[in-house]
């Protein structure tokens, strides 16, 4: 149902692997991302956010960006520091941290299947965003930006992938940004990469667990490649783009948490309280411990919110936890509409824990935090399934994929 298949890696020098891998360019802005790649030659920042290379004053959407991010990655295979695959490999890639590890397949999947909702989504994408990474995949002639894939797994191939990672050495193995380790192997066996292929012929859709926009992006150039290239065969490289694939009974959501700058209403507790039970002020920090339960923290203390069950609807959006709070909090009490635009609003991926709520509104920045029960895989493939929409900021994976440890060429220029 699904096509998978194998690629011609462009992949770090074995030992430049850790100081070439990033994080991704849309967890960082330019200024963290100059910072990182301070003292860094080899940093894959260099390319994927090439604006750390000019001044700091130009904008990170002008041509010279993307003209510079095509430069560095020439830099980077002339200089040996990413070198080119001569055959197709599929490639493994472990993520560990806190004792819990996930094992993903890096491949490059359809844009044929995006296209034809195989390859299914959860959110929606913002056109400057798209703009913004299909100039850079045009520049760069590549995909240098893994899509982060789930699926419901297969036990067969998942233990035979297992297996292969047990026993055979990886090509890359070092722990990176906040203690996460990370290994990469190359599938070398023959009758495991048939095994991949046949398998995932089975597979009746892929979910975008992370990567919207690189996603939109990657589809969007590789349509337009087609219609320059009206002759060229179906494998071509620009027809697919570049994926790690993870089995969904392997992952976690974590919590995607808000705080709101905006004056509190005199009465601001009474109204929560309309729609919520709450739990009286303490000062150690309330982490929801199931679906509907909310943390809330304001001036010094934690309250814990329980959502009254008239406040929930029957559906599978207005029923998840970032809905309720939406709707019963955020639209009626601060106006906040439009969470991906109001500036009132900001998110904090729950790696950062509670305690950075705390600080936020502690500092003057922010007014209230709102901490939040993650929602489980299966409310995200459902809501794919039933081709609907989660709202904004609803999902937060960790680890992240790194970037820069494996890159896709389209070979059009």
């Amino acid at each position: 149902m699904v096509k998978v298949r194998p690629f011609k890696a462009v992949r770090p020098r074995q030992d430049l692997a850790d100081q070439v891998a990033s994080l991704p360019y849309d967890v960082l802005n330019s200024e963290e991302a100059r910072e990182l790649g301070k003292g860094n030659p080899y940093s894959f920042l260099h390319i994927d956010k090439a604006e750390i290379d000019l001044d700091e004053n130009l904008s990170p959407y002008a041509d010279e960006v993307y003209q510079k991010a095509n430069e560095n990655l020439k830099t980077f295979l002339k200089s040996g520091w990413l070198e080119k695959e001569e055959q197709d490999s599929y490639y493994l890639y472990e993520l560990t941290v806190g004792g819990k590890s996930q094992l993903g397949l890096a491949a490059v999947t359809s844009i044929q299947d995006y296209a034809d909702g195989i390859i299914k989504k959860h959110e929606f994408t913002r056109e400057e965003k798209e703009l913004d990474r299909i100039r850079h995949i045009d520049a760069c002639d590549a995909n240098t930006s893994p899509i982060f894939l789930t699926y419901r797994g297969k036990p067969n191939l998942t233990e035979a992938l297992h297996r292969y990672a047990n026993q055979n050495e990886p090509l890359y193995d070092f722990a990176s940004f906040y203690d996460v380790q990370h290994r990469v192997w190359q599938i070398l066996d023959a009758d495991l990469a048939e095994q991949i292929g046949q398998t995932f012929e089975a597979v009746p859709a892929l979910y975008i667990a992370d990567g919207h926009h690189r996603t939109e992006s990657a589809v969007k150039v590789g349509l337009k490649r087609r219609e320059t290239h009206p002759d060229a065969p179906q494998d071509a490289e620009f027809n697919f783009f570049l994926s790690v694939l993870f089995p969904a009974e392997e992952l976690s959501i974590l919590d995607y948490n808000r705080v709101v700058r905006a004056p509190l209403p005199d009465d601001f507790l009474a109204k929560v309280k309309a729609a919520f039970d709450v739990t009286p002020a303490q000062q150690e920090a309330f982490k929801p411990q199931e679906k509907h339960q909310f943390g809330m923290y304001l001036d010094g203390a934690w309250y814990g919110l329980k959502a009254k069950q008239e406040v929930i609807p029957n559906d599978v959006i207005g029923g998840l936890d970032v809905s309720i709070l939406q709707d019963q909090v955020l639209a009626p009490i601060f106006g906040i509409e439009d969470v991906r635009r109001d500036d009132r609003i900001d998110f904090v991926g729950g790696i950062r824990g509670l305690a950075e709520l705390k600080t936020l509104v502690d500092s003057g920045k922010f007014n209230v935090a709102f901490a939040m029960y993650p929602p489980h895989m299966e409310d995200l493939l459902g809501v794919a399934d039933a081709n609907q929409i989660m709202p904004p900021k609803s999902t937060w994976f960790e680890p992240k994929l790194l970037s820069g440890l494996f890159v896709h060429q389209l070979e059009t220029k």
